[in-house]
């Protein structure tokens, strides 16, 4: 890709020679000969250099208000600084307003190369970074919460006035799998802090001491096995957010520690003297009662509290089942597109399947069935005979026992993820592990099997 460079120089042999040489080197480049003419470059014709190299003193003023006045404009862009005098208050201000570097004419063009080359490569980081941030901010707008229920709308209402407040932090709740982490996602990326970090950790996922190392970081030597310095989650979340899932399954010690950071907003690694300061907004989300375990003590209130200064409740699906017709298409399609399948049609019989389970696994347990269904398919009609929901009749043959049948519990003994496993693993092994022979018995295209057979990290013949 080619990249853009903004050359603002009045000297015309100088700007000549530069653009020649910069050319040459691979970079599309444009010359302003004013501060002018530059600016109409970047907020009129929406030019977007990865980097802007300038001399200070231009006939119509110093290019540092150029760059002060357009900052917002051209973030994305790193600025550097040529100039016959310069001067110390001119360099402070210059690098105050994250100029990259100022250097002194006449300048060595092997320097010049290095220090472009260098400041090219800071620019595209930036611009990688921000562009992530905008996908995320796209990809986890408060429309992301898919559903039709009035508890669906209440919702996407709750997280679109919340994603414009800047909360210090806040609960969600709701049972397992009803989209918790997808909530704290929104909150993030439409908030004023998306640009920044956001970084998740599951407080049930890691043992206390673990956790604890995790959390405020530790200095070397500061326990055995700790060779390094190591940076805590609330640490490499400054200025962002961290979204803490099961923050019920806390220890009531590290809670004390916890309550003590957010309020001094300072951490102190495990082994260190000195603390260090953090800003950092606060998503705890539990699918436990936080309110039942405070009355039982198994929860801080002075942490709950502080915690609490807004909370969401997300509903459980089957209290909200209407939101199955906007869930169950949506799922269908993402399918459809990992696995090259054209599953469109959704008969009335499945429909109505969906509609009398109660979904336990809420929209968690729901995509992993709309998963299985869409990459056993074989056509564009939805194959109501992989649902396989527990409590519902399923066609005879699933419980008939012969070399070309399967029988799977259904009485709650046996996960979904586990079922499809154990399906596709049968079949490889009564087909020799042969892929495309295990494909024609189950019904399903080469393709849909091997990204199963990749998902399961099951051994197979290409």
């Amino acid at each position: 890709m080619i990249e853009t460079l903004l050359i603002v120089e009045d000297e015309k042999l100088l700007g000549s020679e530069l653009s020649l040489h910069y050319r040459k080197s691979g970079w599309e480049v444009v010359l302003a000969t004013t501060l002018a003419e530059a600016e109409d470059w970047l907020v009129k014709k929406n030019l977007a250099p990865l980097l802007i190299l300038s001399d200070l003193n231009l006939p119509d003023g110093n290019a540092l208000d150029l760059m002060e006045k357009i900052k917002k404009k051209a973030g994305h862009a790193e600025w550097l600084f040529l100039t016959g005098y310069g001067s110390v208050p001119d360099s402070v201000r210059a690098l105050r307003l994250g100029a990259y570097d100022f250097l002194e004419k006449p300048c060595d063009l092997e320097r010049l190369d290095l220090v472009v080359a260098s400041a090219a490569r800071s620019a595209a980081i930036i611009r990688r970074v921000r562009e992530q941030a905008s996908a995320g901010h796209k990809r986890y707008s408060p429309s992301a919460y898919v559903g039709r229920s009035r508890q669906a709308q209440e919702v996407r209402s709750l997280l679109q006035r919340l994603t414009q407040v800047p909360f210090s932090a806040l609960i969600i709740g709701g049972e397992t799998g009803t989209g918790k982490g997808l909530a704290a996602k929104i909150l993030h990326y439409g908030g004023a802090r998306a640009q920044q970090p956001m970084i998740e950790v599951n407080c049930a996922a890691l043992p206390r001491e673990l956790l604890e190392s995790e959390l405020f970081g530790h200095e070397s030597g500061a326990f055995t096995g700790a060779t390094a310095r190591h940076r805590g989650l609330l640490e490499q979340a400054d200025g962002g957010t961290l979204f803490m899932d099961e923050i019920g399954e806390m220890p009531l010690e590290l809670q004390a520690k916890l309550l003590k950071a957010i309020e001094d907003h300072k951490v102190r690694r495990l082994g260190g003297e000195k603390e260090v300061g953090v800003d950092v907004q606060i998503i705890a989300a539990s699918n436990r009662d936080l309110e039942q375990m405070v009355r039982e003590g198994s929860f801080r209130s002075d942490l709950y509290h502080r915690l609490s200064v807004f909370k969401v409740m997300l509903p459980p699906l089957r209290a909200a089942k209407e939101d199955l017709e906007d869930l169950v298409p949506l799922f269908v399609a993402e399918f459809n597109a990992k696995a090259g399948q054209r599953v469109k049609d959704i008969p009335a019989e499945v429909w109505s399947k969906l509609k009398n389970y109660d979904w336990p696994g809420n929209v968690r347990e729901l995509r992993n069935v709309i998963e299985r269904c869409v990459l056993f398919a074989d056509g564009p009609v939805f194959p109501g005979q992989w649902l396989q929901l527990p409590g519902q009749a399923n066609p005879p043959q699933v419980g008939v026992t012969d070399k070309n049948m399967i029988l799977l519990p259904l009485d709650g003994s046996m996960a979904l993820d586990d079922m499809d496993k154990f399906i596709i693993k049968t079949a490889l092994e009564r087909a020799d592990y042969n892929l495309t022979a295990a494909a024609r018995d189950l019904g399903a295209t080469r393709e849909t099997l091997r990204y199963r057979v990749r998902k399961y990290n099951l051994k197979s013949v290409e």
